[in-house]
């Protein structure tokens, strides 16, 4: 998709908040440092629109972003972030169950991981909970510039196994923010499933 036009419409922390106009919906998921923001910012080819923080944990609400009045991105807060208090924690574990769960907009979770590590425990949980939901997933491993070439399939079978992927329901992309590798793919995959 060419992207000239996206605005961040608004933050939701309950489905009272969601939009009503029944567009297609992508949330994006991950750990607080995985590239979230990256990611949406080199999809909708800007530099700081989704603020990269130097904060980890910094969104705190569902912010949904309405791409060229076709689609929303939502991005779901980062979880893994020790910084935040437990009690908090379960707050947004409550408000994205809620929004993922009952959601029939949403159209597909872009689950981000980081290409350099075993997905954390919170990455293994946060995709069998979408696969108990029949979410389709896009799983992205962030950051792929930083394997060398020959190491990329090594990588790709680690993420797979720690998460045991479901290639019913899933689909997997390398992504960099860096090279943009990885970008003309998750917008098929998104397109795909408008």
């Amino acid at each position: 998709m060419d992207v000239h036009n996206v605005e961040m419409v608004m933050s939701a922390v309950s489905p009272s908040q969601y939009p009503t106009d029944g567009r297609a919906e992508f949330a994006l998921v991950g750990r607080s440092n995985v590239g979230k923001s990256s990611l949406t910012n080199t999809l909708i080819n800007r530099k700081n629109f989704a603020r990269t923080s130097g904060q980890p944990g910094k969104t705190q609400t569902l912010n949904f972003y309405d791409v060229e009045g076709k689609l929303y991105f939502v991005d779901v807060p980062g979880y893994g972030y020790a910084k935040v208090s437990k009690k908090k924690r379960e707050a947004f574990g409550q408000m994205i169950e809620t929004y993922i769960s009952s959601r029939k907009q949403l159209r597909g979770v872009i689950s981000l991981v980081d290409a350099r590590h075993k997905p954390s425990e919170e990455d293994i949980m946060m995709y069998n909970w979408l696969a108990y939901y029949n979410i389709p997933v896009l799983l992205v491993a962030t950051k792929s510039d930083k394997i060398a070439r020959g190491k990329l399939n090594q990588s790709e079978s680690i993420i797979k196994k720690a998460v045991d992927f479901d290639a019913e329901n899933s689909d997997f992309q390398f992504f960099s923010s860096v090279t943009k590798s990885g970008k003309d793919e998750v917008w098929q995959w998104i397109e795909d499933r408008l």
